[in-house]
């Protein structure tokens, strides 16, 4: 009999499922040769200082720095009751194998490893390595189990992880606390600079002087042509003033055909930038909807830094856009064939592919799926149409013109075929998200071509301040709405 050990109650009850093992007891579900239990996040952790020396029980200069001889982890009282089932069971005589399947990740080695080492277990280890809570996914998982010796180097850089967050996190508070006043002041190896980081910016945005600075203008005939930045206000004016009434001439036009190559597919960090800027997730809210949606069986695997799918994957991806039409965008697939090809990479595919959805979607209820969860959903579904569709083509126009003897400038963009954007357009479109100015397209232009001649209608001079830099929380406010595309087709 195989006992087979999740990260979380709801992935082994989906597991269950899929391999027969129906019957429930107190911590675990039994049935068809395998026992199923679960941890529930960390059910062990490393000790905290006082259970390695009586002197470090203190909080004083002269016990730092602390550095373990012999690293030792206790279970957590909170989910002490667990660990003793799983304990249990790895030593119940029925049991002549455990598998791992645990999340496919770091951390997920990390949880399973520590309940397996504290609890003394010696028997054969297995691991269940899949990027999909699809029952496909588990089937095949479970028909290929990896011997849990090809993961010993991933548990290795877990431990070394927990052991570094250990030593900076512990120490460096110490520290601190105990150097100014004895207020806890946190240290970690992650927050510290990125708190860091932060400060550094808001210094610099409290130490920005605006600048003043000014434009002439002349329009003509829907051309509105500018100088370049004046930084005295009455140069600016005279400039104004010597071209009112006048001829401009066009001094030279250069036309050039650009392109925009559609995206990547999302791994998890581009996910949670692109949720932070859209929908004011923070990463940590972007995380949590993804592993529900994941243990939903609606997307693939999220702590990923692939961008990629496997070369084995045409197919797949092909199916899911389909599903994607059907689930989400209500209409038929009517658009240019989707370029697969281009998201296929094996080489770049590391422990797990690309996040996409799932065909699952298809047969889900998405009426019932949280605001939240749907929100990357439509991301995810979003991304994969985008990646796999045309390029957008546009022609750009830079005009230079003379009028009084002052140069004045102008720029617009034709698009040719909108290709990929077509998809980000809706999204906006559905989720009412405010044009960014990247968004904005430049003024269309007549048509211009050297020596011609406009006549200037009016003048103007513009006011300008240069910007401080940005903070690095910036959050879009929208008004939620559920994806339908179709609902949006056209829109900007």
């Amino acid at each position: 009999m195989q006992l087979v050990v999740t990260e979380k109650p709801s992935v082994a009850q989906a597991i269950s499922h899929v391999i027969g093992a129906k019957e429930r007891k107190d911590g675990y579900m039994e049935g068809n040769g395998f026992l199923v239990s679960w941890c529930v996040g960390h059910l062990v952790e490393l000790a905290q200082p006082e259970a390695y020396s009586e002197a470090w029980k203190k909080w004083n200069y002269e016990s730092l720095p602390m550095i373990p001889k012999q690293w030792q982890h206790e279970v957590k009282k909170e989910t002490e009751v667990q660990y003793k089932i799983l304990k249990g069971l790895m030593h119940d005589t029925r049991v002549d194998s455990v598998v791992c399947a645990t999340d496919a990740g770091r951390e997920g080695e990390l949880i399973f490893r520590l309940v397996y080492e504290q609890a003394g277990c010696r028997k054969p280890m297995k691991r269940l390595w899949i990027s999909s809570m699809e029952e496909s996914a588990i089937r095949d998982g479970f028909a290929s189990l990896k011997p849990g010796s090809d993961y010993d180097s991933l548990y290795q850089s877990a431990l070394c992880r927990q052991q570094a967050d250990w030593l900076v996190g512990l120490n460096g508070t110490r520290l601190f606390t105990v150097l100014y006043g004895g207020k806890v002041l946190k240290v970690g190896r992650v927050q510290t600079p990125t708190l860091a980081m932060l400060v550094e910016r808001e210094v610099k945005i409290m130490d920005f002087q605006k600048e003043k600075y000014y434009m002439a203008h002349i329009l003509m005939g829907g051309i509105d042509a500018m100088t370049e930045r004046i930084d005295d206000e009455a140069r600016a004016e005279s400039i104004a003033v010597a071209c009112e009434s006048q001829d401009a001439v066009v001094r030279s036009v250069v036309k050039e055909n650009k392109s925009v190559a559609p995206p990547k597919l999302y791994d998890l960090t581009t996910l949670q930038r692109d949720a932070n800027r859209i929908f004011g997730f923070t990463a940590k809210q972007t995380l949590e909807y993804t592993q529900s949606l994941y243990e939903k069986k609606l997307v693939t695997y999220p702590r990923t830094d692939s961008q990629y799918l496997s070369d084995d994957m045409e197919e797949t991806a092909r199916t899911v856009i389909r599903a994607v039409y059907q689930a989400i965008l209500f209409e038929e697939q009517t658009k240019a064939e989707p370029n697969i090809k281009r998201v296929l990479n094996s080489k770049k595919v590391t422990d797990h592919h690309a996040i996409i959805p799932t065909v699952e979607i298809v047969k889900a209820d998405l009426s019932a799926v949280p605001e939240g969860e749907m929100k990357i959903l439509s991301l995810t579904a979003n991304r994969l149409l985008c990646a796999t569709g045309e390029k957008q083509l546009y022609e750009t126009i830079k005009a230079e013109f003379s009028c009084g003897g002052y140069s004045f400038h102008v720029s617009g963009k034709t698009v040719l075929q909108n290709g990929w954007k077509e998809f980000e357009s809706a999204l906006k479109c559905t989720y009412r998200i405010e044009k960014t100015d990247e968004d904005k397209e430049e003024k269309k232009l007549p048509e211009l071509s050297e020596g011609m001649t406009f006549s200037v209608m009016q003048t103007k001079v513009t006011e300008h301040l240069t910007q401080p830099p940005k903070h690095f929380t910036d959050v879009i406010h929208f008004e939620s709405r559920q994806w339908k595309y179709s609902k949006c087709k056209g829109a900007g």
